[in-house]
């Protein structure tokens, strides 16, 4: 599938759980505003209320058990919503889309970690997208072990309940997307403290974007 066109800068923030990608995007939405950059922050799974509402399938604790197909397809459905309704429309009129999350996570979730066909995987990512790939991916990379040390003070989601093996696998997913897309996907150690973790988040945009 031939790549969505667009004139703004589409920038996806990837990582394990509790590697601060959501701390980073929001500081980085924060000195965009200040600056005057036009720009709109959104997640996945998420960012329409339609897609708001699958996240909530997805992520709720459930005793049935989820297979890793309707998983998948719940994932592709959300982001087929989302793309065509909120980041397509945003990119066309000018703005500059942060988002948390975006395909590698489905590639390292659900192909690498869940072991689903990639090249299955890849299809469903690039329809469902309607073609679009990031220009700039940043990921904040990390043990899960040291993620989870993090995450305090709320219950756990499903896809956090799984396996410290599970994790692993998510991280040695994205580590191996790294190896692939390097011109587009920018490691930061993220056990180093935030304010480092950030100025070379700041050193990255500005190269690239300008910004």
């Amino acid at each position: 599938m031939s790549p969505a066109n667009h004139d703004a800068p589409f920038v996806t923030f990837e990582g394990v759980e509790g590697s601060g990608k959501t701390t980073q995007l929001r500081r980085l939405s924060e000195d965009l505003a200040a600056k005057g950059v036009p720009h709109t922050v959104t997640r996945e799974p998420g960012g329409t209320p339609l897609a708001d509402e699958i996240r909530k399938l997805l992520l709720s604790p459930r005793e049935e058990p989820v297979f890793p197909e309707t998983e998948l397809l719940l994932y592709e459905a959300a982001r087929a919503q989302h793309a065509r309704g909120f980041i397509l429309p945003a990119l066309a009129a000018g703005r500059a889309v942060l988002c948390d999350r975006f395909c590698d996570a489905t590639a390292a979730y659900q192909a690498h970690a869940r072991g689903l066909p990639a090249e299955a995987v890849e299809w469903l990512n690039g329809f469902a997208a309607a073609g679009l790939v990031p220009d700039l991916t940043l990921l904040f990379d990390l043990s899960p072990e040291a993620g989870f040390s993090r995450i305090t003070g709320r219950p756990a989601d499903r896809m956090e309940r799984e396996s410290l093996s599970f994790h692993r696998a998510v991280r040695e997913g994205y580590l191996r997307l790294l190896e692939r897309h390097p011109d587009r996907i920018v490691r930061f150690d993220a056990t180093l403290p935030v304010e480092e973790v950030y100025r070379k988040v700041r050193e990255t945009v500005a190269s690239r974007f300008g910004w």
